[in-house]
């Protein structure tokens, strides 16, 4: 059954499944979708799931926590737990290309932005949202707005695993000559001023619908 796009202003879960089970869940709001081509928005105070051992990492910086985090997710043995975004405004675009999300990461503090594309497994749209899954790999802009590959360790650690076959990772590599060929012709919307957009006046945070963590969503 092919569903409706999704009204602007609507919360849409992005999910990350494997094997069944929710690796994250986070609440966006839709800024624009077409059916084909979402847009969505989260910023500080959005509450989300994200593995524990990612977020130990993200509190203290413990990079043994990452590593683990990285293992569990490879022997399906994740815990997740509660995850408040904080520090950055994100649009996210997706539906640009089967394999990889565009999204643009603003500061709250004024501080420079950057963008990052993301590579994942094509999306499913449900009735709460989308579900994919994050490949651990990124290509992002410094401070001069250059491109450059990251977590290439990660991505060949769950390679190595057995969490990405042959056949995904050569999918996967097709798709980042095609992300490299995007940043190079300048594509919309990465050539766009989004410098002046703001949360719209009177769009509350968003919020997990019940049974967000259930799979199928409830």
């Amino acid at each position: 059954m092919t569903l409706p796009p999704f009204a602007s202003g609507a919360t849409v879960v992005r999910r990350d499944l494997l094997n069944g089970r929710v690796w994250t869940a986070a609440p966006h709001r839709v800024l624009h979708d077409d059916g084909t081509t979402l847009v969505l928005a989260t910023w500080p105070g959005t509450v989300g799931y994200t593995p524990a051992n990612w977020i130990r990492w993200f509190t203290t910086g413990n990079e043994q926590a990452r590593q683990q985090a990285v293992a569990d997710l490879t022997r399906g043995q994740w815990e997740i737990g509660r995850w408040v975004w904080q520090d950055t405004i994100v649009l996210t675009w997706v539906g640009l290309d089967p394999d990889f999300n565009l999204q643009l990461y603003r500061p709250v503090d004024g501080s420079p932005e950057h963008w990052k594309i993301n590579f994942e497994r094509p999306v499913r749209r449900t009735s709460i949202g989308i579900d994919t899954f994050d490949l651990l790999l990124d290509l992002v802009t410094d401070a001069t707005g250059a491109w450059h590959f990251k977590d290439l360790e990660e991505y060949d650690e769950i390679r190595r695993r057995g969490l990405i076959s042959d056949a995904e990772h050569e999918r996967v590599q097709a798709a980042t000559h095609r992300a490299l060929a995007f940043t190079e012709a300048g594509m919309r919307p990465l050539v766009e001023d989004w410098t002046g957009w703001r949360v719209p006046d009177g769009w509350p945070t968003p919020e997990l619908p019940p049974g967000a963590l259930d799979n199928p969503a409830r």
